[in-house]
C-alpha cells in the first residue's frame, strides 16, 4: 500500500501531506485514520504511548468519543527528506458542554510507501467559551476558504 505524496517531501507535497492528514483527522474515523500510519507504527501523545495501527485506532475511537464536534486546523512548520513538522490547534466540547482549544506540535517520520511510522506530539489545551470558538464549519472537511491558524491569529 501506497499513501502519496511520498518522501523526500517539497514544500508542495508536505503542504499536501498535512492536509490531508487534517481531513482524515476531521472524518473523526478511527479506522480511516490509522491507516495512514505503518502498521507498526509508534506514537507519543500526551500521556499515551500507542504501538501500532490498533492500538491507534483504539485511542482515535476513546478521543473521539469525550471529544464532541471536533475540528482540526494544522499547518506545515518545516519539512526535511522524510520528516515534517507541525503546529495544529482542535476545538471540542465535553459531555457537560464546555468548549475547549487545545493547541499543538507533532513531528512526523515516513516510510517510503508514505505511511507514517512516527507521531510525537505535545499538547496544551484550555477551556473557551462557546462565543470564543473560532471552527464553526460544519462537521467535516474544512472549507478551503476557512482560515488558517496564522490567519486567525493562532
Amino acid at each position: 500500500m501506497s499513501r502519496p505524496p511520498l518522501p523526500p517531501f517539497d514544500e508542495a507535497s508536505a503542504r499536501e501531506k498535512v492536509r490531508l492528514a487534517e481531513d482524515g483527522w476531521n472524518s473523526r474515523d478511527p479506522a480511516r485514520v490509522a491507516l495512514a500510519y505503518t502498521p507498526d507504527t509508534r506514537w507519543r501523545n500526551r500521556v499515551e504511548f500507542p504501538r501500532g495501527r490498533a492500538e491507534v485506532q483504539a485511542f482515535l475511537t476513546r478521543k473521539w468519543a469525550r471529544e464532541h464536534d471536533y475540528r482540526l486546523i494544522k499547518e506545515l512548520w518545516a519539512f526535511a527528506g522524510s520528516r515534517i513538522a507541525v503546529r495544529y490547534a482542535y476545538e471540542y466540547r465535553d459531555d457537560s458542554g464546555q468548549w475547549f482549544r487545545a493547541h499543538g506540535n507533532e513531528n512526523w517520520d515516513f516510510a517510503a510507501d508514505g505511511l507514517m511510522h512516527s507521531r510525537h506530539a505535545s499538547i496544551n489545551e484550555m477551556p473557551i467559551a462557546e462565543a470564543d470558538r473560532l471552527f464553526r464549519w460544519p462537521l467535516g472537511r474544512r472549507p478551503d476558504d476557512h482560515p488558517g491558524l496564522s490567519e486567525l491569529g493562532l
